[in-house]
């Protein structure tokens, strides 16, 4: 999920800051409660504070922690046709599709929808537990760290779209009926919104980890970088890059400093470019009738919803599983251009479009999930039957390189040539 992903990266120093965009060091006074300092340089919110209490965090993360328990104990969703019915439950999806093949799929699903978002919400618990408490608890940083690091992944919400996608699809040919189970996720993926919104990542680290020093003789006006400062994607802290590029708050390791990440960004997108021509040639669902087998490409899927007269629906997946993969890969090939060869005119522009490019991605996974809640529900042989396609993995694949490319991608490139807002 996209909230909040960024309240954690300023320095918690009360006079200087380092930008996690552009680099720049700054003069910071501490927002008050509600306040976001933005950095001068590029418009990034480098600092928030917000009036929640960190005991909040760990009320909502309790309460999405319970309901999520709860959606594995009743039925998800019913399929009647013509007299033959199936109902499923939440964990059916992921059997469905490891017994047909396609247990790279079951895995992803299973993990973007409930073991990633559980394990997020118990290391909620944990750290607001640790940070309220006189001493430390064990591994408070270590699982500080893992939140943070699996955020990107929590798609309950992008789940949700893809069943009301799915249910469309279908819902001319056979009756649906919703479990307990479905509303029970609906509101825990509200709770777990609620919670990543409450939580203030840097106060949180303040008390887990003690506050952040920022480098001595750091001057403001120039970048941090030329000062060999740079901040820790995990806690937000300063570290010095002369030595093991490891943050001295909670002891992570960054690695992609040491390596190109140009190259490493420009690898991964030319990896999404090559799956992305099998994910559009080949079938991504095949339905199976008592009159034979049909395969339906991701296009085909939005010809059928235009038939079908949902043009809504057929306008989402258009922009989601179609426009929105190859926008990225192409934005971000041309963020690589403008920072390596200084394309670009004006670096804020650029950094929105990065902004966006990072924010829009993951919903490219409704397709998948389309398929996933088809397969598992659609059981109705010999009558009907859904199974995933061979362009469903190619699919998944895509939308999981371009996001880690975004990721990679290093956005202090884009003010290193002197844009018109340097």
């Amino acid at each position: 999920m996209a909230t909040g992903e960024h309240i954690n990266t300023a320095c918690d120093d009360r006079h200087k800051a380092i930008c996690p965009q552009c680099d720049w060091v700054m003069q910071l006074a501490q927002p008050r409660p509600g306040q976001l300092a933005r950095c001068p340089r590029c418009n990034h919110v480098v600092a928030q504070s917000s009036a929640h209490r960190i005991s909040d965090g760990m009320g909502w993360a309790l309460a999405a922690l319970i309901l999520l328990l709860l959606v594995f104990g009743f039925d998800f969703l019913g399929f009647d046709t013509r007299g033959i019915g199936h109902t499923m439950s939440f964990i059916d999806a992921m059997q469905v599709l490891a017994t047909h093949g396609y247990p790279i799929l079951a895995t992803v699903f299973i993990l973007t929808t409930a073991i990633l978002p559980g394990l997020f919400l118990l290391a909620v618990v944990y750290m607001t537990g640790a940070a309220q408490r006189t001493r430390s608890l064990p591994f408070a940083i270590p699982v500080a760290r893992l939140a943070c690091s699996i955020r990107m992944w929590l798609m309950s919400d992008v789940f949700i779209v893809g069943i009301l996608v799915s249910l469309i699809k279908i819902v001319s040919l056979a009756s649906i009926s919703f479990g307990a189970s479905f509303m029970l996720f609906c509101l825990f993926s509200l709770l777990l919104l609620k919670t990543m919104n409450t939580l203030e990542w840097a106060q949180l680290w303040r008390a887990i980890a003690g506050p952040a020093r920022m480098p001595s003789g750091l001057r403001t006006g120039r970048t941090g970088s030329a000062q060999h400062a740079a901040l820790c994607s995990a806690c937000g802290a300063p570290y010095d890059t002369r030595g093991d590029y490891r943050c001295r708050r909670c002891g992570r390791r960054h690695w992609l400093q040491r390596v190109s990440r140009l190259q490493l960004t420009w690898a991964l997108l030319i990896t999404a470019l090559l799956l992305y021509i099998p994910a559009n040639i080949y079938p991504i669902m095949v339905t199976r009738t008592l009159t034979g087998s049909e395969g339906q490409t991701i296009a085909g899927g939005v010809q059928f919803l235009i038939a079908s007269g949902s043009w809504p629906i057929a306008l989402i997946i258009f922009l989601a599983s179609i426009v929105v993969p190859l926008t990225k890969i192409a934005a971000l090939a041309w963020l690589c251009l403008c920072g390596h060869y200084g394309l670009h005119h004006d670096s804020r522009a650029q950094a929105r479009l990065y902004r966006v490019t990072e924010l829009i991605g993951r919903w490219s996974m409704i397709d998948v999930f389309v398929v996933t809640v088809l397969a598992a529900l659609v059981q109705a042989a010999p009558l009907m039957s859904v199974r995933p396609g061979p362009a469903a993995v190619p699919f998944a694949a895509v939308v999981i390189i371009t996001m880690l490319a975004a990721e990679t991608f290093d956005t202090h490139l884009l003010w290193q040539r002197g844009g018109r807002h340097d």
